[in-house]
């Protein structure tokens, strides 16, 4: 590994490391100089602070025993004279999608060129405080990810952040800096993928407001898994173990919607502040934005602050356990005047601000998270603002979507899913011309050492994450052999190529292990998933869209390994298929096996011939009547009565197969007229596009700015204008 730090070694707080959610703040106090960086890596996350003012946050996934150090410039946050950086670092201690459980450490130093003025370790001045005010107790936000977040604040707080004597560390409860410990050396390189971008957005306007009732109680709250089955397999605190119940609490109040308050253009929307006592603000921003909630308050007693938010208004207010997630955030408040930030990055739209007591509301909104700012832009038909709203939207979904790797969504999950990273990975072509998170995200499947809980020769379904439940999709995996044959030809790299030969040819042997006699994959361990749709209720015995995925990704292990046997076997099985998954009209989604014998249903989905068309099992030449009824019948505008018997397929991947479909046939105002029916909603309502094809789920998904890939195809691309 390359040598990344001068002198700072990895530490931790002595005796905490098995402590969940502990936070750990690392203090500097330093002259301004030309260059100075800051240089970390941890196995938790970060937040990054320069005068009060965020500066960075992170760190950049890597695969697990391995870790990437961000290298960050200071000079445009630094004054003259002394200036306070802090380093929060967040353990969380418990497995999820979104971040790895690993042995917590933070490695950090401070240079002046390449001065080394302060770092972690031995004989380093670089100090750490075990910071109180963060309630560790509290439930996971969500299955996916680690935890909610809630808050003890004194008005002294700021001063950690802001203060150039070092004896004001004292706000740290009056405690000395804690003992740290070395840890075991860690393998670390630095960031390979973009440093994202923090724009600034306020609240766009008020869409409500009130008086709340705090005395009531929900009879019966909504507890999603991520609240009730803590486990060794699900780890977290308790619910008789957690300090705070924020998703049971929140949902039993009460909201008494009242009047808008007055304000002029020239206020703003919270003008020279808004007071509540025990009431609520609903305000709204300009489109589903993921990023770190900030808010300005101002309170002359004790009050007890909460943020609950959702991307879309549920019967015109915010439902937020909606997406499986506790979006609320807690906060106590001893008097003073707060400029309160989360630590972790969420989506919303809209968000509620409800006050216990007494405070004055001067500002909220959020520091944005995401992908640096693209140098490409699709070049549209001029005065179209349906497609440039949806064009829009795409690009806001891909920049949420794509901050230091390929998210599923930015909100309940942060995930790194295949499949999804399929589609996405095309559209970081198209907007940059470059595939550097792809070739990132690819390469943290082929340097990981293992898989754990995994059977050998799968791929995780999502990475780097944890997979304690050994839940896995054998489906996901294949899509990793399809993008490596396109990652290999719009980059030509064949060192990935060969890097990745292991990983493909142990898949494969996993696979041959259910091949039945006739060569068919049958009984397939583990989620075998087509897509969300009746489609998943039909995936065993023998699946013919999984089949039909097979017989695709041996053709691309051909292509990418010279190997023509491959492409022989696959040539088989797609005979195979059409025998017996058409019925003469559509294409079946499986067969049940027993006693000896084959039994087709006859059940069939929508998306089932997506795939036989997608994946060259069928041709428009050889079934003509059969593309023809998919092109003219189906779609965003199908009636529900056509073809009721072939189940209606869903955004993905269905809808995404049915586009690219038409694309590659040339029938681009098709693709175009389709693309307003599923996707002009979803622009008008949120400004993303969305995980599914209702507003039922996650409502800014990556995979969905493929629209932009199509729309570059057609219309063709242009350097943007940088600014």
């Amino acid at each position: 590994m390359e040598r990344v730090f001068q002198k700072a070694e990895p530490v931790w707080e002595s005796g905490e490391e098995q402590k969940m959610n502990e936070q750990l703040s690392f203090r500097i106090i330093a002259e301004r100089a030309e260059n100075m960086r800051f240089l970390t890596a941890t196995s938790g996350e970060y937040q990054l602070f320069v005068n009060g003012r965020l500066a960075a946050a992170g760190p950049a996934k890597a695969a697990r025993g391995f870790f990437k150090a961000d290298d960050i410039l200071l000079d445009p946050f630094m004054k003259d004279g002394k200036n306070v950086i802090v380093l929060d670092v967040l353990y969380a201690g418990i497995n999820s999608f979104s971040l790895q459980d690993q042995d917590p450490f933070v490695q950090a130093e401070l240079r002046c060129s390449e001065t080394c003025m302060a770092w972690t370790g031995q004989d380093g001045n670089l100090s750490a405080w075990h910071r109180e005010s963060r309630i560790r107790r509290v439930q996971r936000y969500s299955y996916q990810r680690t935890f909610s977040e809630a808050f003890r604040y004194s008005a002294d707080e700021a001063l950690f952040y802001t203060c150039e004597d070092p004896k004001l560390s004292a706000v740290c409860r009056g405690k000395n800096p804690c003992r740290l410990m070395k840890t075991e050396e860690k393998r670390i390189f630095l960031r390979d993928v973009p440093y994202p971008q923090y724009p600034d957005a306020d609240a766009l306007r008020l869409v409500g407001c009130g008086k709340v009732d705090f005395e009531k109680s929900c009879s019966n709250p909504v507890r999603d898994r991520s609240y009730v089955n803590i486990s060794e397999r699900l780890r977290g605190f308790t619910i008789e173990e957690l300090e705070e119940h924020l998703s049971d609490e929140a949902q039993g109040f009460g909201f008494i919607p009242g009047p808008l308050p007055l304000k002029t253009e020239k206020t703003g929307v919270f003008g020279e502040g808004i007071g509540l006592e025990d009431g609520y603000l609903l305000a709204e921003m300009a489109f589903d934005m993921t990023g770190f909630i900030r808010l300005s308050v101002s309170c002359a007693e004790a009050c007890v602050l909460y943020v609950l938010f959702d991307e879309i208004l549920t019967d015109g207010d915010v439902d937020f356990v909606r997406l499986g997630t506790c979006n609320c955030l807690k906060y106590y408040l001893e008097p003073g005047d707060y400029s309160l930030l989360s630590f972790q990055p969420y989506t919303l739209k809209y968000m509620k601000i409800a006050v216990k007591g007494k405070a004055l509301i001067k500002g909220a909104g959020m520091i944005q998270f995401k992908h640096e700012p693209v140098s490409r832009r699709v070049k549209l038909p001029e005065g179209d603002q349906q497609l440039l709203s949806i064009a829009q939207a795409a690009e806001e979904s891909f920049l949420a979507n794509a901050v230091d790797m390929f998210f599923d969504c930015p909100s309940r999950e942060r995930g790194g899913w295949l499949c999804d990273s399929f589609f996405t990975s095309r559209v970081e072509w198209v907007l940059t011309g470059k595939s550097v998170l792809e070739r990132a995200f690819l390469n943290n499947f082929i340097i990981a050492e293992s898989f754990p809980f995994l059977p050998e020769g799968m791929l995780p379904m999502c990475y780097p994450s944890d997979h304690d439940n050994r839940e896995f999709i054998p489906n996901w995996a294949m899509w990793f052999v399809l993008e490596l044959e396109e990652y290999y030809g719009r980059t030509n790299d064949r060192e990935l190529v060969e890097r990745a030969r292991g990983r493909v040819f142990d898949f494969l042997r996993y696979l041959e292990g259910f091949e039945n006699r006739d060569g068919l994959l049958e009984h397939l361990d583990g989620w075998v998933f087509v897509e969300w749709s009746k489609a998943n209720d039909w995936v065993q015995d023998i699946n013919f869209p999984s089949n039909m995925m097979y017989a695709r990704i041996l053709q691309s292990v051909s292509v990418l390994y010279q190997e023509p046997s491959f492409a022989q076997k696959s040539e088989r099985l797609k005979r195979l298929i059409r025998q017996r998954s058409y019925d003469g009209q559509f294409f079946t989604d499986h067969e049940l096996t027993g006693d000896g014998e084959n039994r087709n249903p006859g059940d069939k989905s929508e998306v089932c011939q997506y795939y036989a068309f997608f994946t060259g099992i069928a041709s428009k030449e050889e079934y003509p009547q059969l593309w023809e009824r998919l092109v003219k019948d189906f779609g965003p505008d199908r009636p529900k009565q056509v073809y009721a018997d072939v189940a209606e397929a869903n955004a993905f991947v269905g809808d995404y197969l049915r586009l690219e479909l038409l694309y590659l046939d040339g029938q681009y105002e098709k693709v175009l007229a389709d693309m307003r029916g599923y996707f002009a909603p979803m622009a008008e309502k949120t400004g993303t596009l969305w995980e599914h094809n209702r507003p039922e789920a996650s409502c800014c998904h990556g995979f969905a700015s493929h629209v932009l890939y199509w729309l570059a195809r057609i219309y063709g691309t242009e350097e943007k204008e940088q600014k």
